[in-house]
């Protein structure tokens, strides 16, 4: 499996396809580079990699890509806590309206995994 089906999940397909409307090249770059010689350095583990990049998109003002890395760092291994956490300590650096934001995009990912269906024992189905 590789790193962006570890995150993406049920959405790769999705967003490969994206990705690939918006610009082959383009695709071929986040694909390959982006997802396999960056993310694939070791050095840290891809739960901070994914609190680093909701934190770096957070600041850039990027929402489509952020509620991304949020679910990607969800599935990475970060607890809720851990994400909140981290957008949190962004606040003395990019503010109060940012941080905001980004919460309302986590608590609509979080949301919608509450409802989501559960298996047996009660974990939720991937996705």
């Amino acid at each position: 499996m590789t790193v962006k089906d570890d995150l993406w999940g049920d959405q790769a397909g999705r967003i490969e396809a994206r990705l690939r409307d918006l610009d082959p090249d383009l695709a071929t770059y986040v694909l390959d580079f982006a997802y396999g010689e960056i993310y694939e350095r070791e050095g840290l583990d891809l739960k901070t990699k994914e609190l680093l990049a909701c934190v770096m998109l957070l600041a850039l003002g990027n929402p489509d890509e952020l509620r991304t890395h949020l679910r990607g760092a969800l599935r990475a291994g970060a607890t809720e806590r851990e994400v909140r956490e981290a957008l949190l300590f962004a606040i003395p650096y990019l503010g109060f309206p940012r941080v905001v934001g980004a919460f309302a995009h986590l608590r609509a990912l979080t949301a919608k995994a509450d409802a989501a269906p559960r298996e047996e024992g009660g974990a939720r189905k991937d996705g």
